[in-house]
């Protein structure tokens, strides 16, 4: 299932933004076999809750053991891609580098995940979402006027700028090397991504259009009609009336004499105006008027909402008693799915090691090197 249907590929487990790339990769339709410690490493929660790891089977190694390593480098051998997200240098120490692994597969594309890159001076530092942002400069961009920046989870960073532009460059590196039959290593760094995807407004800042000051620019809370709003119920509308004739349609069905919004100094006046007559009515209701129009204005539901337009899409899926987020994109004739849920640690290691042909698996388990979960 899926356009990766063959692609074969070992993770390190990690935590965070490399698990979260290769269970898209899984979700594309590569093998994916996540060699994990033995009783597994950092969680939020039960494996079975660990929805980042879905997708794919665990098999626990413990990397101190030589013959544990051995085996990793037999995998490699017969993969196509390798992921990893340790800090620089923590995979040279286990044996398992590029340099390592390309010995035995030259062809090996080598995924890279770090939060500040393989090489400067940050290199080697401790670091989260928020602090590849705050260095990147995209959490300055979001915030109200006069406040500080606020904290958009970690999407932006982690998924956005990390996950995703790994699961970018091992495709794009997969795609060359299927044509040179050479492989390389991606270095996928979140400060990286998360500074690529400003390039819009770089662009607007240097033009002029976009100033640095949070909470006064049309995308950042600084225009009315792009802007949330509180409903008498305590829940809130997302208004995105850009376009002017979206922005005329809002006006129309909120059935309000609004001042000219091309003059920045009405801004204040509108936002007012929009605030009080949101206040009038509950989210429902507004909903309701909203639905099917271009007025660009859409209730800001919970985690796992449950709108018609995400009914219809099955959007959130119900999978092994948990619900979840469907695979993303879709594909019209290589189906996605959700195959496997999260594992518990080494939960798959006598099956997996088998089906990727390695020898000794006996061995292996009897001298601790591999562990079979319960």
């Amino acid at each position: 299932m899926g356009p990766l249907d063959g692609v074969k590929v070992v993770e390190l487990a990690g935590i965070g933004p490399a698990p979260f790339g290769c269970m898209m990769l899984a979700e594309l339709g590569a093998d994916v076999l996540r060699i994990e410690r033995p009783g597994g490493g950092l969680a939020l929660g039960p494996p079975e809750l660990e929805l980042v790891n879905r997708g794919r089977r665990s098999v626990a190694l413990n990397l101190k053991d030589p013959a544990a390593v051995a085996t990793v480098l037999e995998l490699v051998a017969k993969a196509d891609v390798l992921v990893e997200g340790f800090r620089p240098g923590v995979a040279e120490r286990l044996g398992l580098g590029p340099e390592a692994c390309h010995e035995v597969n030259p062809k090996l594309v080598y995924g890279r995940m770090t939060g500040w890159g393989q090489d400067g001076p940050l290199s080697q530092s401790a670091g989260h979402d928020i602090d590849y942002l705050a260095l990147s400069g995209a959490l300055h961009l979001i915030g109200r006027a006069g406040g500080p920046p606020q904290v958009p989870a970690n999407l932006l960073g982690d998924f956005a700028g990390g996950s995703l532009y790994l699961v970018i460059g091992v495709l794009a590196a997969l795609f060359e090397a299927r044509g040179s039959g050479r492989g390389q290593v991606v270095d996928a760094a979140i400060v990286d991504g998360s500074a690529h995807l400003t390039t819009m407004l770089l662009g607007a800042l240097a033009g002029g259009s976009w100033k640095q000051e949070r909470g006064s620019n049309l995308l950042d809370t600084g225009a009315p009609f792009y802007d949330v709003y509180e409903t008498s119920d305590g829940e809130y509308m997302a208004v995105g009336a850009i376009e002017p004739q979206f922005y005329e349609e809002l006006v129309r069905l909120l059935g309000i004499d609004a001042p000219d919004r091309y003059d920045v100094a009405n801004w204040p006046a509108l936002h007012k105006l929009l605030t009080e007559t949101f206040a009038q009515h509950t989210q429902a209701e507004w909903t309701e008027l909203f639905d099917g129009t271009d007025a660009c204005v859409s209730p800001v539901l919970p985690l796992a909402g449950d709108h018609p337009h995400l009914v219809a899409r099955s959007t959130f899926i119900d999978r092994h008693g948990v619900r979840q987020a469907a695979p993303a994109p879709r594909f019209s004739r290589t189906a996605t799915d959700v195959t496997e849920p999260p594992p518990s640690p080494g939960r798959h290691t006598r099956a997996a090691l088998t089906d990727w042909g390695i020898a000794n698996v006996d061995a292996l388990l009897e001298s601790g090197a591999a562990i079979q979960a319960p």
